[in-house]
């Protein structure tokens, strides 16, 4: 019989196997336990190792003008590199790193708006490669393709995140505004329609939650996730007519270039709706180039000023609702005594004894006073309860940041007399056209607005811009008589035809303010004063009301009269609203048509032998705009501005244009310039044929009379 052999455990190697057990028991349960280990929080340990969230960001809606034209956008923008290790050629016919580093500088300078020497001091570094800041970075696919022809060994791109782009760059800048990278690279609205309906633009970002290598954000396969979609930001249209926000820039842009004014405005609303169809300001900025604002102020809604003479229609027409008004009752013009020290003149003090209607029609500040006084004495309402009735010294709440009350507070008998003639208050532009629709609406206040719709990224509509009537103010009766008088401005005011656009009808009220001094009572320079005119067109169907100031317009009341009856007359055309009254022989009128979306090099044909001179805007295939615009004439050797689809655009021989023309040429393509001198252009500082780059370039050209 085998003895079975038996194994004896020490105790102590039982105790300490014991030991050992209980101290793993115990290690376990803290950790199992605890929300840290030495120090280390290991639940958030474990997610940020295993745990990966990647950010899904939305695409920012674009804005367009009521037609659908596009004017502020995402794209893609890029950087400019340059390699300039030689180990990457490998085949000496295909070279793939900078060779001939002065070479290159000298062809990228004038592209980049960089010194040769600068570009050469980045490419003489001792590096792999250097990107070619500043004028190299965030440049715009136009600029882009440019380079891309120089076909430069060694010269790259690197698609950075997107910006915004703005395709008509000065283009109503303060009412589209502009959107800039924050501290995450997200953009984010400031200005205009892009800071006013920033979020509705941004959209809504989305994300996507896995788990993932700890070495990699690679997902672990068969393991959940959880995403959550971007939603994109809607796109805003505009009440804007590009068309008619192009002859308002061109006003502007006279009152600024030939008559050096310090701010300046022309706005367009459509009189029945109170849509703005047009919004151009002076001075501008260019929202590609943040370097050209000079102020974050919107001149249609920030800017208040006192309005002089165009508040008659306000004054009279309150007389006129209370019953105390008679045009053909005769006062003494020339001067009247307020109190001991107040005495208010008219411009001329030589009219002598003439009726309401006269005085309304010659710009009388005695009649207007006389008018106030009345209603402070004998109106159910006097000329303050008006003026709250029209939305003075409040916002109209358009959808633009920033907008101001103005001032319409009168405590002193002086100062209600001025109130009654625009001097010592304070408006807006907008406050003016949204008073002045009450002329046009029986009587009706309408709300002005900005925004025709916003669709949303699944192509639904979500809001649409519509008439408001705020509130009646006048009665049919008093706006008829009114009509009246403002027909007599124009047609019987001391101007004689200045104001008589061709073609065209028109009523309205001009006015000449002082410009207060910051040391109390009025600035005495020729120039310190604000032009102004409120106008309605056609007088027998009202279809616009038109805006126009100029602050120190250097010229007189003929030469403002000028660019804005010219302005108006353009408007008439594209809207078809005149009537050809010109004595030119009509042999040599050349009709101009509607060529948008077609075929460039089709209409091209078709206008051979048109005997005008056509430049085509663009190396693209289709026509985008236009000018003059459809429905306008032109005369024999007059030019026909055609703008494609195409990216590239060379700079054209401008020797022989005028002023005019080119002012028109870069207004169509956003492109800023500088003259000297008058006459027609003799040189030009970018040279024929040279690729533009809007952003980067500026025009400067000669002129000399003919």
């Amino acid at each position: 019989m085998k003895k079975i052999a038996t194994v004896k455990i020490s105790k102590v190697i039982i105790l300490i196997v014991a030991i050992l057990f209980v101290c793993a028991i115990i290690k376990l349960s803290y950790v199992v336990l605890s929300d840290k280990v030495d120090g280390i929080n290991l639940q958030e340990k474990s997610a940020s190792i295993t745990t990966f969230t990647k950010k899904l960001y939305a695409s920012r809606g674009s804005i367009f003008d009521v037609n659908g034209e596009e004017l502020a956008t995402s794209v893609n923008s890029y950087t400019v590199i340059a390699y300039l290790d030689e180990s990457r050629t490998t085949d000496e016919n295909k070279p793939r790193h900078v060779v001939d580093k002065e070479a290159t500088a000298q062809a990228l300078s004038p592209l980049l708006q960089m010194s040769e020497e600068k570009i050469l001091e980045l490419l003489n570094r001792d590096a792999y490669q250097v990107e070619l800041r500043p004028g190299g970075y965030e440049i715009t696919e136009v600029l882009k393709h440019a380079i891309e022809k120089l076909d430069l060994p060694g010269i790259d791109f690197i698609t950075n995140s997107k910006k915004r782009y703005y395709s008509n760059s000065t283009f109503a800048s303060y009412i589209i505004g502009y959107a800039k990278k924050n501290e995450e690279g997200k953009l984010v609205g400031e200005l205009g329609i892009e800071g006013y309906y920033n979020d509705i633009l941004s959209g809504t970002d989305g994300y996507t939650t896995y788990l993932k290598y700890t070495s990699s954000n690679y997902k672990i396969p068969n393991t959940p996730e959880e995403t959550v979609e971007a939603v994109d930001g809607s796109d805003i249209y505009l009440t804007i007519d590009r068309s008619i926000q192009l002859i308002a820039e061109n006003a502007v842009k006279s009152f600024q270039d030939e008559y050096n004014t310090e701010w300046a405005i022309f706005t367009v609303m459509d009189a029945n709706t109170g849509a703005i169809v047009a919004s151009a300001t002076s001075p501008n900025f260019n929202p590609n180039n943040m370097n050209t604002i000079s102020s974050y102020m919107n001149p249609l809604v920030s800017y208040q000023y006192e309005p002089g003479s165009v508040m008659k229609i306000f004054s009279f027409a309150s007389a006129i609702e209370e019953g105390l008004y008679d045009g053909n009752e005769v006062y003494k013009s020339g001067s009247i005594q307020v109190d001991s020290q107040t005495i208010i003149s008219d411009v001329d003090k030589t009219w002598g004894e003439i009726n309401f209607d006269t005085g309304f029609a010659y710009s009388s500040n005695v009649a207007a006073t006389m008018l106030a006084f009345r209603l402070a004495d004998s109106g159910d309402k006097n000329l303050l309860d008006y003026y709250d009735l029209l939305g003075f010294g409040k916002k109209t709440g358009i959808e633009l940041a920033n907008e101001v009350t103005g001032d319409v507070d009168v405590v002193y008998k002086s100062e209600l007399a001025n109130s009654a003639f625009g001097q010592g208050i304070s408006v807006t532009p907008i406050q003016m056209l949204q008073a002045l629709s009450t002329m046009t609406n029986d009587g009706n206040m309408i709300k002005p607005y900005i925004v025709d719709k916003i669709v949303d990224s699944n192509g639904d509509v979500t809001y649409e811009g519509m008439r408001t009537v705020v509130n009646n103010v006048f009665s049919s009766s008093t706006v008829e008589k009114m009509h009246e008088l403002m027909h007599k401005v124009v047609y019987e005011g001391l101007n004689g035809t200045a104001w008589q656009p061709e073609g065209l009808s028109l009523m309205g009220k001009t006015g000449t303010a002082q410009i207060a001094s910051p040391n109390g009572g009025y600035l005495t320079g020729e120039y310190d004063s604000i032009r102004s005119f409120g106008g309605i067109f056609p007088e027998d169907k009202p279809q616009y009301i038109v805006y126009a100031a100029a602050r120190r317009f250097e010229g007189n009341s003929l030469r403002f009269a000028d660019v804005t009856t010219k302005a108006i007359e353009e408007i008439g055309k594209y809207a078809k609203l005149t009537e050809d009254t010109t004595e030119n022989d009509l042999s040599k009128i050349i009709n101009i048509d509607n060529y948008l979306s077609k075929d460039i090099n089709t209409v091209n044909a078709l206008l051979e032998n048109k005997k005008i001179k056509i430049t085509n805007i663009g190396n693209g295939k289709y026509i985008i705009n236009q000018y003059p615009l459809k429905n306008s004439t032109l005369l024999e050797g007059g030019k026909l501005f055609l703008v494609t689809n195409g990216l590239e655009i060379k700079m054209p021989d401008m020797t022989g244009w005028s002023l005019s023309e080119v002012k028109t040429y870069c207004g169509l393509i956003g492109l800023n310039f500088e003259s000297n001198g008058y006459g027609y252009v003799v040189s030009q500082s970018i040279s024929v044929d040279t690729v533009i780059d809007v952003n980067n370039m500026i025009l400067n050209i000669e002129l000399k009379e003919e």
